[in-house]
């Protein structure tokens, strides 16, 4: 009997450090790193939006006619960030899917800015991808377009 209670108590032990450890290099950090390139996004600095990005990233931004495929062609893509200094961006919705060294983080965003003393708002959908290198969730594709 003294047995089966050390048991049952060993399990639930167990059990209780499982659902109480947070996943390293999980979804929250997939999360951290989209958040990231909001901030940057927000900062309206086109080199720090366009540093968010692997050197070999592609991009299809939300008013793109093409991928952008090298770092050249995402900086030209935010080069006039800072004439929009009210735009904003919010994310609506993160569904991560963690798969090893590469992760997708696909949902919903919303743009805001000011025109002609106005509110604007601009809600999009978009899908990340993420690789993990040295450690770290980097931006190796970005696909952005309004809500139809």
């Amino acid at each position: 009997m003294h047995t089966r209670r050390s048991l049952v108590l060993a399990a639930t032990l167990v059990l209780a450090g499982c659902a109480t450890q947070a996943p390293t290099g999980g979804e929250g950090d997939v999360i951290a790193a989209a958040e990231a390139w909001k901030a940057a996004y927000d900062s309206r600095d086109p080199a720090r939006i366009a540093g968010t990005y692997a050197k070999d990233a592609t991009f299809w931004g939300t008013t793109m006619k093409g991928v952008a495929t090298d770092p050249a062609a995402v900086f030209a893509y935010f080069k006039d960030a800072g004439s929009r200094p009210n735009a904003r961006v919010r994310f609506d919705s993160h569904n991560v899917r963690v798969l090893g060294d590469v992760a997708t983080d696909s949902g919903g965003y919303t743009f805001t800015d000011q025109r002609d003393g106005a509110a604007v708002s601009n809600p999009s959908r978009y899908t990340m991808v993420f690789q993990r290198r040295e450690g770290k969730w980097v931006l190796v594709h970005h696909h952005s377009s309004r809500m139809p």
